[in-house]
Order: structure tokens, then sequence, then C-alpha cells
């Protein structure tokens, strides 16, 4: 029993041990930042302290985060009295400064109603207090008063939406032509809805994904096991809280969801153009068959199907090139070139319901 312990305790050891920070490389033009907006604490229907959240952050090397309490929504209140609501983000906020914590904290908030207009986060506001009103219309009124960006939370959750798919309102076309509805949605906790991917691509709105995390990420997404959160990945220009809230206004977004990258053909072919990369291409003695070495610098497993006017020698037209690994092809080429290319199709990458971008590698012969 006891020796079964030990190799129990050193194999947990070791999982922990392994490197979990999302990470995915720049773009042209822009920092790729990781990031969550939709957490919560005791401080509504969560089950831990906001410490919790800034030390989970920290250990998925995400960029930044927002705690978006409930407003409406406060089950904890008998227990953790808080008549100032802005008391979740100051917590975070005065624990990862004392301990220089290198995490932007954004101030937000949830706006919590019945359909419609459902659930809506907040972000980049001043004062929880403020928007605590019983008109949503003026509650989003006063969020946006005070900066914020706001997007609409799971719109396809089936506790309001019971048929699972999301579609808008009257309320909704109100939000969005006053300019109080910024984003949406597509990716939230374990699920991903192509309505909202059309809804946003519809009425120009920002993609987003989140976390909604209420108890541990590590329990919830199987961290350890190899899982991941999913998060936001915001192109921005700096990395600052002004240039966060810039890019989302600007919808420079991806959504980052259990190996799938959902957003916009605008932002989501420079990122994958960045993450894989051709690195070399030298022919077999004698032979027009080249190897071609194709390089992964990202956290996505890229799933690739060749449209390529080429066959390889040892593959399927099926590829996938493991997160942070290179693969090499062997390629027919006809003949020796000097150059050649390759076009694929990413199935792992969304840029539409049921559309998957493509990138083209052109390789350098040695």
């Amino acid at each position: 029993m006891r020796i079964h312990l030990i190799i129990l305790l050193l194999m947990t050891s070791q999982a922990f041990s392994q490197n979990r920070e999302i990470t995915f490389p720049d773009v042209p033009g822009y920092k790729t930042l990781v990031c969550d907006f939709h957490q919560h604490t005791v401080f509504s229907d969560g089950s831990v302290w906001p410490d919790i959240r800034v030390q989970e952050a920290v250990l998925d090397g995400l960029d930044a985060i927002s705690l978006t309490e409930h407003i409406e929504y406060q089950p904890h209140k008998s227990d953790i009295p808080h008549p100032d609501r802005n008391r979740s983000f100051e917590v975070a906020k005065e624990w990862a400064e004392s301990r220089d914590k290198d995490l932007i904290i954004v101030h937000g908030t949830e706006i919590t109603r019945s359909m419609p207009p459902g659930h809506g986060n907040a972000i980049f506001i001043q004062d929880v207090n403020k928007i605590i009103l019983d008109d949503p219309i003026e509650a989003y009124r006063e969020a946006n008063a005070q900066g914020a960006f706001v997007f609409w939370n799971h719109p396809h959750w089936p506790a309001q939406k019971p048929d699972g798919i999301a579609e808008l309102t009257d309320m909704h076309r109100q939000l969005i032509s006053e300019g109080l509805l910024h984003g949406i949605e597509v990716v939230n906790e374990g699920t991903y809805s192509d309505e909202a991917l059309t809804i946003a691509q519809e009425n120009n709105l920002t993609i987003m994904g989140t976390s909604d995390i209420h108890g541990l990420v590590d329990w919830l997404f199987d961290i350890p096991g190899g899982g991941h959160r999913p998060v936001t990945l915001v192109f921005a220009s700096e990395r600052n809280e002004a240039s966060i809230k810039e890019a989302l206004i600007e919808k420079r977004t991806v959504a980052w969801f259990k190996n799938n990258l959902i957003g916009n053909e605008r932002e989501l072919v420079p990122l994958l153009n960045s993450c894989l990369t051709a690195e070399s291409a030298s022919y077999l003695e004698k032979t027009s068959v080249a190897v071609a070495k194709i390089s992964n610098k990202s956290d996505a497993t890229m799933m690739l199907l060749n449209e390529s006017d080429y066959t390889f020698h040892q593959n399927g037209h099926l590829l996938e090139i493991p997160a942070h690994e290179s693969v090499e092809l062997q390629v027919k080429t006809f003949e020796e070139k000097e150059s050649f290319q390759l076009t694929f199709q990413v199935l792992n990458a969304i840029t539409a319901p049921g559309v998957h971008p493509k990138i083209t590698l052109t390789f350098e012969s040695e």
C-alpha cells in the first residue's frame, strides 16, 4: 500500500509539473494575448476565493482575466455579505499586485436576466453598483456609459434556450442597433454554437470564447490530463488593458476551444500562418521525392487536409501536426524543383459553420 501511494504521488507530481501554459505565436503587427473574460468566485455563485482565479490564470499563462460576478444572482450573500459589488475585483487585484503577478485583471460583472436579453458580461467598467438597475436596457446603457465592452453570454444555453439554438430577439436587435452590445460568446465552458458564430458575423459582433468557470479549472477541463480551458485569443498592439479593449472593439479575436480555433478569416488565417511554418525541403538522392519539414509553433494539434497538386509518399491526404512539434513529409513533385507549394485545408479551424480556412506553405529546396 505504501509503495502504491508513493507511485501515485510521483505520477501526480509529474502531471502537475508539465507545462500547462497556453501559448500561441504573435501575428504580424500584433501580440497574441490569451484572455478569459468570464469567471466566477464566491462573491456570486462560484466556489473559490478570487485569489484562486488569479493563481489559476498565472499557471495557465493567461495575459488577462475578468471576474464577472452575477449582479442579480447572489446565492452566497448570507455567508459573504458584500454591499459593494466591486469587492471581488478589488480582492483579486490587491492579491495579484501584492505578489507581483504579471496578470491584467479587468474590472467586470455579469448582468443576469431571463430571456431576453439573457446574461451579458460588461468588462472595463468603473463601478458595478451603478449597474444595479431594474430595466435591463438601462443596465446596458449604464455599463456603456462607464466605457464597457459588453458581450452576450452563452446565447445557446439550454436553460434559456431549450433547443440549444442561439437566435436574436427584438431586444438584442435593439441593443445592437444602439451600440450597447459588442460581442457574443461562440464558445462557453464546454459548448460551441454555430448559430452564435453566424450571429456574430451577420451583426458585426466580436467572437468570444470563455471558461465561465465556477469550480476549479483543473477539474472541469482536465488540465492535468492534457485539457485546456476555453479562451479568447486577442490580437493587441501592446500587452496592456487599453490595447486589449481596443482589439476587442475592433474584433481582433479567435476562440480556442477543444483543439479548435474559431474566428473570422481576417484574424484566423494570419494566426494559422504564424503557427505553421515551412522549415526545409531536400530531395532524396536520385529521386523527385522531396522531404519537406513542417513545424507547428502553437498549442493546437493541426489537422490538415492536403489540397495540393502533389501527393505524399508516406502519408495520405489527412495529416496531423502535433502541438509544438515538427513533421517531415515525403512529397512527390514529379520533377526536382527549386521551390514548391503545399496547400492545406485546416480542419480544426472554423471561419463559418462548416467552413475551414486554407493555408499555403512555400518550401525552398536546399
